[in-house]
């Protein structure tokens, strides 16, 4: 093949690959293919530059802004990243970067770790945040302001009042991407691929409540740019690491870093980081090695889509070969059929894997996977076992083409696929076995009515036992009936009981997120249950007293009314009141009567508390009508302080701000 057609090929293979990972969020190959290609495209442009093509991907960056988000113009380029695989290119990094400067220039290096999310610019102006963008093609980039207003650990005012643009990775913990997948298999969304996909297709959304319903955190890791506006508050940083430092005193989270004076410690931290990426509860592809000292980076510049001063350097995904012994379908709590491949066990990534996850009929033909193939797995996010794609040229002809079941294998009911939809789905939502199983098992859900002994195993025990078919079957268990069965002693039994009667307490919007609502998660039922009050009154809603809501839309409004229509749905509700669940939402009443202190008030929580950890602490403020902000401005009612509280705790002393210890906060929540 000649010169023009291997360039024309690689470049139109890249550019579709980039629209893939940031335009559609649905990456089909990995970074390290992806950048392997680059390279080529690059030694073969430099070697002929006049066949480089006028769309080639190594003048871009990014990719391009959506129409369905309104543009913004960055004020300063979002540049990315040069990388590297090994450690003769980090050396060949440091070799360059040290002839860019004079020659008695000591050259130090600060080491983060490399978020894999969506990369974000956040504008603030007078101190409050006025504009957020995506990086976009690193010119132009997408409005996606109202988004990311959701996103709790971005502070709505900071300390700093001159102009600041800032840019950040927003991402989701491992843990949540595992319970966000887990959630949106119950209702039939979405399963997302990885934790970045998840990110990104949350924060590209139309509607702020969808993002709003999504986990999303962010880390800010630069300061794209500060003007002091006319005040004596513009930051004089001359490092990096002071960078850093000034952000966490805006109220940013910033990731954990380390300081090296050469890049032999660079090369030192690089297992060191390797192995502790593992433990980490956010994801991370690599680290990024930057210059730390400022005045050297203008120095050393940029080139055309990279800055001289920086590098990443890329982890490669650990990979393994096995075969794929089998494909199984699951039905869902929605009735969504889901292919589930059966492996010969294989140790990835520290656990043995039997099984991976293959979403729908559609990747598995993507993928063109069979029965019988030798294939590759990863962890997609280091969490969720995933098929990364098969070994056809080990294929024996003993493979079989799997195709999905035309039946439901739980009720025989013939499966229909939804226009618009990857998904097939049993209908028969009423008489499904599988279905009901799925349904009781989120009812007694950590997230829902929190039933301690009722996990996944116990909930398939009680239905193959026959004990449980619908959810008041639940509160109809007896002690007498548990503890006679395999495995339970009477200890046991007795613990379950007691856990199902204290359920019985549990706040409305628990019930209504365990009834399995569609389209209503925990947060939904949370403001449902405050806005309404009872579980009679939003039965008795009408469509407009439900739109009334801001955070309800017109897909949730007909969702809730269809819902609580069915006779079958009414009476489950019937049953629960008999058995003496409460129906009311206690946060309302508290938040109306005695609580007056919390309700409607803003607290900021700072330092290290002893009794609670900050998520109790902010569930308790929630559950008596308050709300916790990220950072202490005029509009902030108490700031509650711990050991060793910071910047936070001056500022509410500078404003007059109330602050309270432990025991004032317990006094006035109790």
């Amino acid at each position: 093949m000649d010169v023009k057609s291997r360039i024309d090929i690689l470049t139109e293979e890249l550019n579709r690959h980039s629209r893939n990972y940031y335009e559609n969020d649905a990456p089909e190959i990995s970074d390290f293919e992806y950048d392997r290609m680059m390279a080529e495209l690059i030694r073969l442009e430099e070697e002929m530059p006049l066949l480089r093509r006028p769309d080639s991907p190594t003048q871009k960056v990014g990719g391009a802004a959506s129409r369905q988000f309104s543009p913004v113009q960055h004020k300063v380029p979002v540049i990315s990243l040069d990388n590297s695989y090994d450690a003769e290119e980090l050396r060949n990094f440091d070799q360059r970067t040290r002839k860019g400067l004079p020659e008695s220039a000591l050259v130090e290096y600060v080491l983060e770790p490399k978020i894999d999310g969506l990369s974000v610019v956040l504008r603030y102006e007078r101190g409050v945040f006025v504009q957020g963008a995506t990086r976009g093609d690193g010119i132009v980039g997408e409005d996606i302001t109202e988004n990311l207003k959701t996103i709790k650990s971005i502070p709505s005012e900071i300390a700093y009042t001159g102009e600041l643009h800032v840019r950040g990775e927003v991402y989701i913990s491992r843990k949540a991407f595992v319970e966000l997948n887990h959630r949106q298999e119950i209702y039939g969304g979405q399963i997302f691929a990885n934790p970045r996909n998840a990110a990104a297709g949350s924060l590209r959304q139309t509607d702020p409540n969808v993002t709003a319903s999504r986990p999303l955190d962010i880390f800010v890791f630069n300061i794209q740019y500060a003007s002091d506006a006319g005040t004596d508050q513009a930051p004089a940083l001359k490092t990096h690491r002071e960078t850093l430092e000034f952000l966490k005193e805006q109220g940013f989270h910033t990731a954990e870093y380390a300081f090296c004076p050469d890049i032999e410690a660079v090369m030192a931290q690089i297992p060191v980081w390797d192995e502790k990426r593992r433990t980490l509860d956010y994801e991370i592809d690599g680290l990024v090695i930057k210059v730390n000292d400022l005045r050297q980076r203008e120095v050393l510049g940029l080139k055309a889509k990279s800055p001289r001063w920086a590098i990443a350097y890329k982890f490669k995904a650990e990979e393994q070969e096995t075969r794929m012994k089998d494909i199984q379908v699951q039905v869902g709590r929605t009735g969504v059929i889901t292919p589930r491949a059966v492996l010969e066990p294989v140790r990835v990534a520290g656990s043995v894997v039997s099984f991976a996850t293959l979403h729908n009929e559609d990747f598995i033909k993507e993928k063109d996977l069979r029965i019988g193939d030798r294939v590759i797995v990863h962890k997609a996010g280091e969490v969720i076992p995933e098929i990364v794609r098969s070994i056809p040229e080990e294929r024996t002809g003993e493979e079989n083409v799997f195709r999905m079941p035309e039946f439901c294998p739980s009720c025989g009911t013939a499966l229909v696929r939804l226009p618009g939809e990857a998904a097939l789905r049993c209908p028969n939502h009423k008489a499904c076995p599988a279905q009901n199983l799925r349904g009781l098992i989120h009812f007694v859900s950590r997230g829902a009515m929190d039933i301690e002994g009722l996990g996944e195993m116990m909930m398939e025990k009680l239905s193959e036992w026959g004990l449980v078919s619908e959810i008041p079957d639940i509160y109809r268990l007896t002690k007498e009936e548990l503890e006679v069965l395999e495995g339970l002693g009477e200890k046991s039994a007795d613990n379950l009981i007691k856990a199902i009667e204290r359920s019985k307490k549990a706040d409305l919007g628990r019930l209504l997120f365990g009834l399995g609502i569609p389209l209503i998660g925990s947060k939904a039922a949370k403001q449902l249950a405050r806005h309404f009050g009872s579980m009679d009154a939003l039965m008795d809603a009408s469509r407009e007293e439900l739109l009334a809501m801001d955070e309800v839309g017109d897909k949730m409004a007909d969702s809730i009314l269809s819902w609580f229509a069915s006779e079958r749905n009414r009476e489950t509700i019937r049953q629960l009141k008999e058995a003496s669940l409460n129906m009311v939402s206690t946060e309302r009443v508290s938040g109306e009567n005695e609580k007056e202190a919390v309700a409607g008030k803003t607290f900021v929580l700072t330092g290290t508390l002893e009794r609670y950890t900050r998520d109790e602490a902010q569930a308790l403020i929630e559950q008596f009508g308050g709300r916790s902000s990220s950072s202490v401005s005029k509009k902030t009612d108490y700031v509650l302080a711990g050991r060793d509280a910071g910047s936070k705790l001056k500022k509410a002393e500078q404003l007059g701000v109330q602050v309270l210890t432990e025991a004032e906060f317990e006094e006035m929540i109790r």
